[in-house]
Order: structure tokens, then sequence, then C-alpha cells
């Protein structure tokens, strides 16, 4: 048997590497997606006072700190059994917005972006963002870094700080906003709209209107038929701060619809004994193994799966798009993997449009923002959608406030058994007897993860922050017969 090695894996946070196994007709017989790295960031939380949990869980990751800074803040908002008062609620949501569109910008420019903008057979050393402002020209690059800048310019109002936010705590927020600093949010804005409007436009013009792309996106190796899930609001619209999680079958059906104190009625999570990270799956179906189907447990919880659970958007100019979406792919649900992308510049103008609306509500300059704690402690869980998967903490804590238990299922983690199946059937697909295997097929097998926007540093927490990979090939005796190395 032969080995092909991808390690490291490139353009996600994290650490993980795959392995390859080929039969001896040259066929793919197997992979793995390994993440070889240990987590246990909530076992060194117990003992801590919860409330400091909102700032100590942005440390997890660089990348989506916004995302732990909120659903920390809402599992603590549970433990205390207090309600937050509106303004409070409008600017948690007004940030979390304006981050959703910053992150889902990040991932598509920098991160998916270079595989079709540049080409997934274009040289390695132009997959990247560079590549991406050679092909596009600098104008685009500028509007790409300008987003960021706006969007780390309001955080930082929001939030207190641009990365790992201190804001939020239990019963609300520590900060308001007066009315200068909501006329420069607004401005702020309205750019974000457009620049949501601008993205779906790059989207159509160079995915959409390659042949070749569209094959690829509709590609049997790019399909796979599971379980959706995403948060939603009271009409089954997409909620990325708030509501309950929705999850509907491979033919778009609800499966269960559950509020967040639920959530161990409804997942579960396997262990595989070749990495360190878990497998949830719906423990209603049970965990299947590796496969496709309504009989399989597993699930995506993606951009895609999002809109898959949902019966719509939340903001009109978004809705026009996700009819566009469903209308162009052949209706409810989709389930080929690439289109991830396209429901991520969706979600970005969804999420621009959001905190539009919100940054223009009366009570977003409110005063009333924290209902100041008095119950004794106890148990609480807050979920929140990251840009790259359902978010959930779980806090048990003694009378005092004093954390004796925490559970964090990450956005990544849910996808962790879709993303190994994604890979499986993309080498399958692209590896045959005789094939010489190329970057460029290796970089095209790394398509079928990047679409998730994996995060492992969320989950594993790598000290240079990179995403090295590894692909080996081996023979029937598991000997590596060819390693191939990224750093």
């Amino acid at each position: 048997m032969k080995q092909i090695k991808i390690d490291p894996i490139t353009r996600l946070e994290g650490h993980g590497k795959i392995d390859i196994f080929l039969n001896d007709d040259g066929e793919v017989a197997n992979t793995y997606f390994q993440i070889p790295e240990l987590r246990g960031f909530e076992q060194f939380c117990v003992g801590r006072p919860v409330e400091e949990m909102p700032r100590i869980t942005t440390r997890i990751c660089g990348v989506c700190p916004e995302a732990h800074h909120m659903a920390s803040a809402k599992a603590c908002d549970a433990v205390f059994h207090v309600e937050i008062p509106p303004t409070a609620k409008k600017l948690r949501e007004l940030l979390y917005n304006v981050f959703y569109a910053g992150d889902h910008t990040t991932h598509f420019y920098a991160l998916g972006g270079p595989d079709f903008v540049v080409g997934p057979d274009a040289p390695k050393a132009q997959r990247n963002i560079l590549g991406v402002v050679a092909k596009v020209g600098l104008e685009v690059g500028g509007k790409v870094i300008e987003m960021r800048r706006r969007t780390q310019e309001v955080i930082k109002i929001l939030g207190g700080k641009n990365t790992h936010q201190v804001t939020s705590l239990p019963g609300g927020v520590s900060k308001g906003i007066n009315e200068e600093e909501r006329k420069l949010i607004e401005e702020h804005c309205k750019w974000f709209v457009d620049f949501g409007k601008f993205t779906i436009q790059v989207f159509n013009d160079i995915v959409l209107k390659n042949k070749a792309y569209v094959d690829l996106i509709l590609s049997d190796m790019f399909s796979m038929k599971i379980y959706s899930m995403g948060l939603v609001d009271e009409k089954n619209r997409v909620n990325f701060y708030d509501g309950k999680v929705r999850v509907v079958d491979p033919d778009g059906k609800e499966f269960v619809k559950y509020s967040p104190n639920d959530y161990l009625d409804v997942v579960s999570e396997h262990v595989e004994p070749w990495t360190y990270l878990k497998f949830p799956f719906l423990k209603k179906v049970g965990w299947k193994g590796f496969v496709e189907g309504k009989d399989s447990g597993i699930y995506r919880a993606t951009p895609l799966s999002r809109l898959n659970a949902a019966d719509g958007m939340p903001t009109p100019a978004a809705q026009e798009e996700y009819d566009r979406m469903y209308k162009t792919l052949g209706g409810k649900p989709v389930h080929a993997t690439l289109a991830t992308h396209w429901a991520r510049t969706i979600e970005l103008l969804s999420a621009a449009e959001m905190a539009l609306d919100l940054v223009r509500d009366p009570e977003i300059t409110g005063t009333n923002i924290r209902a100041i704690p008095t119950a004794t402690p106890t148990e609480g869980v807050g979920i929140v959608e990251a840009p790259r998967g359902t978010l959930t903490h779980h806090y048990i804590t003694d009378e005092k406030g004093i954390l004796r238990k925490a559970n964090l299922i990450v956005g990544t983690t849910n996808n962790y058994a879709p993303i190994s199946l994604s890979i499986n059937k993309a080498a399958r697909g692209l590896i045959k007897k005789g094939t010489t295997v190329t970057d460029g097929i290796l970089n095209t097998v790394e398509m079928a993860f990047r679409a998730y926007d994996p995060c492992f540093g969320c989950a594993t927490h790598t000290l240079p922050g990179q995403m090295p990979l590894v692909v080996n090939i081996r023979n029937k005796d598991g000997e590596i017969i060819q390693e191939i190395k990224r750093n």
C-alpha cells in the first residue's frame, strides 16, 4: 500500500495533516485527516471565577475571539439567571455582525479565494492574498484592506479592543455608545453593505462565469448529502447571535429545533484513537462511521448549512441572493461543499445589512446597558453561530460562581467528520490508478476542507498560529513511500 501525506495543510488556523492510503491498484483505499495537537482549554478554566470566562475564552483564538466572547457572555447570563437589557443585546449583536462581515471577508479573499482567483493549479507561491491582488488589481486589494480596517475600528469601539474583546459581561455590556460614535459606525456600516454587494459581484464574475469552476462545484466528489445545522430566529431566518438551533435532514425537512439548554439531548461526541479532536454527531441518529445519508448522524455547521437549515435571510438584499443561489443550484437543500463560498458571501452581505439596521435603532444609544446579577450562580449554556460553525459554551459553577466544569463545542469541531469525509471523496475523485500526484491535485484535495474555513486554533492551539500540512502516501503495509510537506 502506498501513502500520500499532506503536512502541513495550508490557509487555515491551527495544525493538521492528511494521510492518503493507496491500494495495490493505485486507487485510494482510505484517508485520515489528523489533528495531532492536544486542546485541553476547558480543563485549565476550571477553578476560575465564571465571570472571567468572556475575557479568558477570547484567548482561545485570534481569528474569532468575538465568537467565544459572545458565547461565553451568553453562558454567563444563563449561569447567573439574568436577562440583559434590550440596548445591551443590540450592542452585542451590532459588534457581532460587524465581526462577521470582517471575518467572512478574510476567508473569502485571503484563504478560500486564492483557489478560484489564481486557480487550484497555479504555483503555490501565487496561491495567497498577494496572488489574489496581482490577479484582480490593487484597487480591489485596497477595498479588502479597507474593509478589514473599518471593521476593526468598529469592533474596538464596541468591544474595547480590536482583538480579545472585554465589554460583554454577565448581565449586559460595560460600555455603550454616544451619538457621535453611532454616526461614525453608521457611516462604516453603509460602506460594509456596499462592500458586501461588491463581493457578491466578484463571486459572480470570477467563479460563476467560469464553467470549469461551476462544474467543480457541482461535481460528485465535492458533494455530500448529510444533515445541516444552523441558528434561526423565531421566523426560522438565519441569525448569528440568538435563537434556536435548527437541524434539517438531507432532504431539507426539519429534524429537530432545540434551545441551547437542550444541546446534550441532541449532540454527542465520538472519539477516534488517531486524533485529539472529537467527532460530534446527532445522538438520535447515532454514529455510523464516516458515511453520508439520512441514517448517518454526521451533520455540517457551515455558512451553507445555515442557509439550508433556515427558511430565509433576515435582510432584503441577502434574501435576494439567497433566492438566486438556490434557484441557480436547483433548489434546497444544496449539498455542494464548494458552494459554501457562495453562501459565505451572502452571509457577509446579510451581516452588513443587519449591522446597519442595528446602528440605526433608536435604542442603540440607550444608557440601560446592564442588569446586575443577583441570583445564585448554577449552570448555563450559551450558543452563537461562529463563522465556521455552531459554537456552544456550557459552564457549571458552585454557589460562589467558581467554575467546576466547562464544555466547549467549537464551530470547526462540529465539522470534523464532514471535513474528513469531504477529503476522502475528493481524494478518491482525483487520485486514480496511474495518476501523477502533483501539487495542484493536492491543493484541490485541500479545497475540500478549506471550504469549511476550519479553525483548529480554537481546538488545538498551535503556538505559531500557522497551519502546516503533510501528505503521506503509504503502501499496503502502512510504510510511507512518499511524503510531501508544506511549511
